[in-house]
């Protein structure tokens, strides 16, 4: 056991016995490329003897690459995407049927309006939303929800719970999340909350500054977690491999707009380097601008969305993942390079150093263009026995830490308890 593992205490996990529940899953625009996490997160808990109902408020407008989330999405149960006429249906039905309830949450809504800046658009469909959820979740016979991120999805879920619905639950990852709390009402969503997950140390204590110390014991770290068995990883490096990988949505936050310079102060010294970006984004103009710009455009490839799979064969055959993120949670690509067993270049800023550091990877500074050259000089010169080792090592911390048969099993005992409860 590396180090680092043998400096924790390992927790073995087994699933709660008794009768199937039933639960249900509130996204907000599900499924989507970068939320697998989820759906394998559900697969997992269905695994063991859970009933997982999926709801989102939205569909997903961009085409799904993967034919798992391609499936995923005819299963899941919309709030908002054609049903217009059925929100309006529900917003009646609960005020003639449900009047106290109605209003308990016409307070609480009014209590989110207020700490948003006013009543818009969004918090009308929010409400409406709630009550078409209520609706949907009674007659599913749905003991508890459970939404992914603290924004909208969790505030139709408060919502409906105060109008008499099911308890309720959230997993916060940030960053973006943590730019404003009070305009996403997250101290009042953890005060009703049956229990809040974060996904690392850092997402729990700024939950804590957002809301009450009082909450500490609500807030449970549940990190997010990858079957394992779908990741083989590889500890051979071939000294001639100067390819390096970067995945996820090409936005500002992920730092991509800055690789194109750093690449141009590497290209003479390694004539053969190729960064290979996938995924796409608003960011894409900027980047293919920056590439031009630069005068690298031999030395980077942009491959838009991949499959699964295809990710995990890129992601396998580089050298090194790279991530130069300027705002993050816990990345579950950074743990998906990890299970392949390649070391990892990425910032030292939120829940990243909680995963990686200079024993399996490079951890640099944010936003800085000298240290990512620096970094990406550091891999194209490693040793294949180096870079080896640091994905052994990388391999090590997400069994340990990230697997999701464990993790699927803390979530699940999270549930049995809110339900036995009830």
């Amino acid at each position: 056991m590396s180090t680092w593992a043998s400096s924790k205490t390992q927790i073995l996990y087994s699933p709660a016995e008794g009768a199937s529940l039933k639960i249900a899953y509130l996204m907000n625009t599900y499924p989507i490329t970068s939320t697998t996490f989820i759906r394998r997160e559900i697969e997992s808990l269905e695994s063991l003897n859970l009933e997982v109902k999926r709801y989102a408020v939205r569909n997903w407008d961009d085409q799904l690459v993967d034919p798992l989330d391609i499936a995923e999405q005819k299963r899941t149960h919309y709030l908002l995407t054609k049903n217009i006429s059925g929100l309006l249906a529900a917003f009646f039905l609960v005020l003639v049927s449900h009047p106290a309830g109605f209003l308990r949450a016409l307070r609480m809504w009014l209590q989110v309006c207020k700490n948003a800046g006013g009543i818009s658009v969004k918090h009308i469909a929010y409400f409406l939303q709630a009550t078409y959820f209520y609706r949907a979740t009674q007659l599913e016979g749905i003991a508890h929800v459970h939404s992914h991120f603290s924004t909208n999805a969790t505030t139709v879920a408060m919502l409906a719970h105060a109008m008499g619905g099911s308890s309720y639950s959230f997993t916060a990852h940030g960053p973006d999340e943590f730019v404003d709390p009070s305009l996403l009402s997250i101290a009042l969503k953890i005060k009703h909350a049956k229990f809040v997950v974060a996904i690392s140390n850092y997402c729990r204590v700024q939950l804590i500054r957002f809301s009450s110390y009082e909450y500490f014991g609500k807030i449970k770290i549940i990190h997010c977690g990858l079957k394992l068995e779908d990741f083989s990883p590889d500890y051979y490096f071939d000294e001639a491999n100067e390819n390096l990988v970067c995945v996820g949505r090409l936005c500002p936050q992920k730092g991509q707009l800055l690789i194109p310079e750093a690449i141009a102060i590497l290209k003479d010294e390694f004539p053969n380097l190729k960064v290979h970006f996938v995924g796409d984004g608003e960011s894409r103009a900027a980047l293919q601008a920056a590439i031009e710009k630069y005068g690298v455009s031999r030395h980077v490839e942009m491959h838009g969305w991949k499959s699964n799979a295809d990710v995990r064969l890129m992601i396998g055959k580089s050298r090194a993942f790279l991530l130069p993120s300027f705002a993050e949670g816990l990345p579950v690509v950074i743990m998906e390079a990890f299970a392949l067993g390649r070391p990892v270049i990425s910032t030292f800023i939120a829940g990243i150093p909680e995963l990686v550091d200079n024993t399996c990877g490079w951890i640099i500074p944010a936003g800085s263009v000298d240290d990512i050259a620096i970094a990406m000089r550091g891999a194209l010169k490693a040793s294949p026995q180096q870079l080896a080792d640091f994905g052994r090592e990388g391999r090590t911390r997400v069994e340990f830490e990230h697997n999701l048969k464990k993790i699927a099993v803390q979530l699940h005992d999270q549930f049995s308890e809110v339900a036995e409860a009830v």
